[in-house]
């Protein structure tokens, strides 16, 4: 079993930086738009060549009300007729990709995530499955894994029986924060009554997972109310949790703008926050897989991580990252071979192109040999927490010493404050260090110097 996390506050002081998330390498940020809907086909003839099976993300952008901290792509309306329109562009997009695959490539995931994907009325959710069936090689067995975001305020235990009768297995429920003056201070009142009718439902439906979303640092929130929302939440017994770090960037995202900076709490808050969870779900016998992500251990995130055959893609810690993936909607970003790209980010801009029967594919980045090495690097330190230097110079037939000399000045530093453990043949992340295991995954990455690192939120 891995070490344990240990709490370092100086540590942590010094490596928390503001840096990205890594559900890729290069991340999001590199997008340009000199790749197009020619580079996703010629991508998915690739795929269909070796065989490869299928991870497929579908976004729906729409919600009934809007949440302040929310960064997502979305749409706020109450207008639900807004719903068929696109998801007649969602079928021509089906359409135009699914004649480039291979009959027999399975669908081994499937994500519905959003905005609200129960924004959708119990029709339009069995049309959408109905379209993908008829698409995709969706599997019927109950073995894939086939999950989508919930809102309890938007999902009884109808819906949540048609999700389960639709074949999905796997929910995750945003919560944020139990306390109603948080609640009332980012426009989400959502009662603990409505979150455990929600987990009861998807309990007796037998589906095979659970993760709630937490968040820390919304305004109104203290060490205190927040470890009782944490302690309410344990006793839930979810098998997945994520505990995010809330992000203030209002110059970026317009809802955040309602937000009263005042009521944010300090930084010294948050750190108890953060320090105070970790606690809590250790003694509740979870494990920190990583990133913000914590799991019972007979989780398969949690048993992937032990057996060193955890992956991250754009859906987070998965184990799935042998899949290529298809983002489906506006926004959805695809990752096939070498190829990531993502779909026009506007929505009437996104209907329009599909309307007139092409891909709304709008930028992306074709993979160098460099940018699979530092990947490949990456995945192994935020999955794993360790990397063997034999495998990367194996694999990729470099000398990873010589290769990545000018890092050594860093990477020795890291290990004379106890973050790594640095040998001539592999680098292990130590407890102290896994909480700021982003900042080791960023001295190799080989962009982040040439952009504005306020584009991406802090370590903790």
């Amino acid at each position: 079993m891995l070490d344990a996390i240990r709490w370092d506050t100086d540590l942590i002081r010094r490596y928390d930086l503001a840096g990205p998330r890594y559900t890729s390498y290069p991340t999001a940020v590199q997008f340009n738009s000199q790749v197009g809907a020619f580079d996703l086909l010629h991508a998915l003839r690739d795929s269909r060549k070796a065989q490869r099976p299928l991870s497929l993300y579908v976004h729906i952008p729409f919600c009934a009300n809007i949440c302040y901290y929310c960064a997502c792509n979305k749409v706020i309306t109450k207008d639900r007729s807004r719903a068929l329109p696109y998801l007649q562009r969602l079928e021509q997009e089906m359409q135009l990709i699914a004649c480039h695959l291979a009959p027999n490539q399975r669908v081994e995931q499937l994500h519905f995530g959003g905005g609200t994907p129960t924004f959708l009325n119990h029709d339009e959710l069995r049309q959408l499955m109905a379209l993908l069936r008829k698409h995709f090689n969706l599997l019927d067995d109950d073995s894939g894994d086939y999950g989508i975001e919930i809102d309890p305020r938007e999902a009884d235990w109808s819906t949540m029986g048609l999700l389960r009768e639709l074949g999905f297995n796997r929910v995750s429920i945003g919560l944020q924060d139990l306390d109603p003056a948080v609640q009332r201070a980012v426009n989400r009142l959502q009662s603990l009554e409505e979150t455990r009718a929600v987990i009861e439902a998807a309990r007796t439906l037998q589906f095979r997972s659970i993760n709630i979303d937490l968040i820390y640092g919304l305004p109104k929130q203290t060490p205190d109310n927040f470890a009782r929302t944490v302690d309410e939440v344990i006793n839930l017994q979810p098998d997945r949790l994520s505990v995010f770090n809330y992000a203030h960037l209002p110059e970026r995202f317009m809802p955040q703008r309602r937000i009263n900076g005042s009521e944010l709490p300090a930084p010294a808050d948050k750190l108890q926050m953060l320090q105070r969870s970790i606690e809590q779900l250790t003694a509740a016998g979870y494990r920190y897989i990583g990133m913000d992500h914590f799991a019972l251990p007979d989780d398969e995130l949690a048993i992937a991580q032990e057996e060193s055959t955890l992956q991250r893609n754009f859906q987070g810690y998965t184990t799935h990252g042998h899949c290529d993936l298809i983002g489906l909607g506006v926004s959805a970003i695809s990752q096939i071979g070498d190829l990531y790209c993502q779909n026009s980010s506007d929505l009437n801009h996104y209907q329009n192109t599909l309307a007139g029967a092409q891909l709304a594919t709008s930028r992306g980045l074709v993979c160098n040999a460099d940018d699979r090495l530092r990947r490949e690097v990456i995945q192994q330190l935020i999955c794993n927490f360790s990397l063997n230097f034999e495998n990367i110079e194996h694999a990729f037939n470099i000398d990873f010493r010589g290769y990545f000399n000018e890092l050594w000045p860093e990477l020795q530093e890291m290990d004379d404050d106890g973050l790594i453990e640095l040998s001539d043949t592999a680098i292990r992340v130590l407890p102290a260090g896994r909480l700021l295991v982003r900042s080791v995954c960023m001295v190799f990455d080989a962009y982040l110097g040439q952009q504005n690192r306020q584009r991406f939120s802090r370590v903790i």
